[in-house]
């Protein structure tokens, strides 16, 4: 077995600057970042400020990270606190800023969404009659199985086995798709 020099275990690592490993920490862990802030705020464009915000404050305050295996925790952190300010400053003025604009869905995710819907509407419109009824009453309406029973003029037992069998039906056709 070769033993490694001493030359080799005394060589430390090579420095890396302040600027270097916030721009790595930030192709590391941005999005991861911008996904965790979104846990503490509602704002996508919110979470994503928050976030640059704390690489800014990272670059400022880089000497003070002598653990360089600590830099991520100590950014998640950064993240962390200035979630907690925003919001903390966002009860106080929350009568004077306008509501949040929704996260618009990309396009893709949209189209999905509704080729997906357009699926599931085909499977149940699919379904024999009475299947199709207790399915639609029960799920789209929210209607519990008594009323059903009551609109439909069955038994309740008649409509647990239609929405039961409706609902395998449904587990079948759609399974297959995916």
């Amino acid at each position: 077995m070769e033993s490694v020099s001493e030359e080799a275990v005394a060589a430390p690592a090579p420095r890396v600057t302040a600027d270097e490993l916030v721009a790595e920490l930030f192709r590391a862990e941005s999005a991861r970042l911008v996904s965790m802030a979104r846990w503490f705020v509602d704002d996508r464009t919110a979470a994503e400020d928050l976030v640059q915000e704390a690489f800014i404050k990272l670059a400022a305050n880089a000497y003070r990270i002598h653990r360089r295996d600590r830099a991520a925790s100590y950014l998640r952190s950064i993240v962390i606190n200035l979630c907690r300010d925003y919001n903390r400053r966002g009860l106080v003025s929350l009568r004077h800023r306008p509501p949040a604009v929704v996260d618009q869905v990309s396009a893709e995710v949209e189209a999905t969404v509704r080729e997906d819907a357009r699926e599931v509407v085909a499977a149940v419109r699919a379904l024999p009659r009475r299947q199709r009824d207790c399915v639609v009453l029960r799920f789209y309406l929210e209607l519990p199985v008594a009323e059903i029973a009551d609109t439909l003029g069955l038994s309740t037992n008649s409509v647990k086995t239609h929405l039961q069998r409706g609902l395998r039906a449904l587990e079948r056709e759609l399974g297959e798709r995916r």
